[in-house]
């Protein structure tokens, strides 16, 4: 097995990250024998983004990776050697795992990514995304720091003809959005650890929002450049309602008048969404309930005080909407046995 331990900053074997601190998961092969290591390194990055086959430049690979969760996200800091992986589709055919999309900064060294026909030349600060549920090929000839967001598929929201068109591809690191998400990318995969569970569920909220225009912008659904208007704005108001999902009297008269537009301008953001804002609120709602109905940290809080927590006012009413998204009660999915409590991999009911 590949060496675990628990990454509380710098140790005399693993290097420390670049900046701020991290409280996370440390996989490495620091002290695996040499003639072990390229096995220990593959079994690694196997275990962080599924299945792999990789060559290495040299005899003795190693590396670190760090590993900390971000609401639903997994962030992920891989410092190596110089290798190449390939997801083929006989490992894909095999696995069992669910399948991620994977956000990746580049943040030292140089590469070159393959999927879908297209073959990107991957610059020092470039960021750019590949579907693990379909065949890729990355390349880093040097020494090199990753910095990603591993995100289940269904996170993200976009069809598999929509994931076709920007995988290898780079995400505009130097537009005003793009630069945006490489610096929080860069940002989180130092502090993801240190965050509380809602706190991070909240960033991750917004991470992916901002990635959502992003992808709309490649798929020519809003104009290129500067994200202006009404993007900018429904990233804005959810995040405001991110944070504001405790409050029992979060509606969209209070959400219109935080941001100085009508009730009516607010609908029309959100019905071109295929929403409305209520349902996203409730929505958001029942996903921080989930959370904290499955978590260890909560056993003590009746049903009730969770639902409470977050902006729900009636119990019955709680638990009918529930089951309804869910297909089980509160109570039949706070009895759902949990994984260990080491497991760092996100994870999403049936």
């Amino acid at each position: 097995m590949v060496q675990k331990t628990e990454w509380r900053g710098e140790t005399p074997d693993t290097p420390a990250p670049d900046k701020g601190s991290f409280a996370g998961t440390a996989l490495t092969t620091a002290h695996v024998p040499a003639w072990q290591r390229r096995a220990h390194w593959r079994e690694a990055l196997s275990r962080t983004f599924g299945a792999v086959d990789i060559s290495v430049a040299r005899e003795v690979n190693s590396g670190t990776i760090r590993t900390a969760p971000l609401g639903r996200l997994q962030v992920t800091t891989v410092d190596g050697d110089p290798l190449e992986a390939r997801r083929t589709p006989r490992l894909i055919a095999q696995g069992e795992e669910e399948q991620y999309v994977v956000v990746k900064l580049l943040s030292k060294g140089r590469g070159r990514i393959e999927q879908d026909t297209r073959d990107l030349a991957l610059r020092q600060g470039e960021v750019f995304l590949y579907d693990m549920a379909r065949p890729v090929r990355l390349i880093l000839p040097d020494r090199f720091r990753t910095k990603s967001l591993v995100i289940p598929r269904q996170v993200l929201g976009l069809s598999e003809s929509d994931l076709r068109h920007i995988t290898a591809s780079p995400m505009g690191s130097d537009t005003a959005l793009g630069g945006l998400l490489a610096t929080c990318l860069d940002r989180l995969a130092d502090e993801a650890g240190t965050y509380r569970a809602h706190t991070g569920e909240s960033i991750a909220r917004n991470v992916v929002d901002i990635l959502t225009v992003l992808a709309d912008e490649r798929l020519g659904r809003i104009p290129t450049g500067t994200p202006s208007g009404d993007a900018a704005l429904l990233l804005r108001i959810r995040a405001f309602i991110g944070r504001h999902l405790p409050d029992p009297d979060l509606t969209p008269r209070t959400i219109a008048r935080a941001h100085h537009i009508s009730v009516r301008y607010l609908h029309k953001l959100f019905e071109r969404e295929d929403t409305t804002v209520s349902r996203w609120i409730q929505s958001r709602r029942l996903e921080a309930c989930l959370r904290d109905l499955g978590g260890r940290d909560n056993t003590g809080l009746t049903i009730a005080a969770v639902a409470h927590r977050w902006g729900f006012t009636s119990a019955a009413h709680f638990s009918r909407v529930f089951r309804a998204a869910y297909g089980m009660s509160p109570s039949e999915w706070r009895d759902v046995p949990r994984p260990d409590e080491t497991e760092t991999e996100p994870s999403w009911p049936n």
